[in-house]
């Protein structure tokens, strides 16, 4: 994953505008775990909490895939950690190493990337099968920023946990 983070341009169309701030927030989670070993990675913010950097990096790829793959282009795949569809076995990066984690987000956001670009239109629907409603490729990209811009908080705090590195 690259860590290049580009500022999201000041002026700019609806449809690029989304894409540079979910990039953005894509190479934010990267940026954070920069450096750190294995290891370091896989530390737990406080028992009984299993959340880690790796974690997020785990179930930003199960995010992904789901919105982008399973929603948007109607794929019938299973979640990429678990088959019974739980979303929170992402979160129990204890036997992950960064590679199986970091080349599992890698591939679902280049699938992201792939079918975000393919679109016609920000208008493009898929169904979310929680509740049956059509929704849009706009929501959709409008909601893995909110769900990216919640999880780099807290990436925030793991990362200072760690080695005393804040910012970014």
């Amino acid at each position: 994953m690259t860590t290049d983070r580009i500022s999201p341009f000041a002026l700019a169309g609806e449809r690029e505008t989304l894409r540079a701030f979910l990039e953005f927030h894509r190479a934010t989670l990267a940026m954070k775990c920069e450096g750190l070993t294995d290891e370091d990675l896989r530390k737990q913010s406080m028992p009984p909490s299993t959340l880690s950097l790796l974690g997020l990096v785990r179930h930003m790829a199960e995010v992904e895939r789901a919105w982008f793959r399973r929603v948007i282009n109607a794929e019938d795949i299973p979640l990429v950690w678990s088959d019974e569809g739980d979303f929170q076995a992402a979160y129990d990066a204890s036997s992950t190493t960064r590679s199986q984690a970091f080349d599992a987000w890698q591939a679902e956001v280049g699938h992201a990337r792939r079918i975000e670009a393919d679109a016609q239109s920000l208008d493009v629907t898929g169904v979310w099968p929680r509740t049956g409603q059509d929704v849009s490729l706009r929501v959709v990209m409008l909601h893995m920023m909110h769900e990216y811009a919640r999880h780099n908080g807290h990436a925030d705090f793991l990362r200072e946990a760690i080695d005393g590195t804040v910012g970014v």
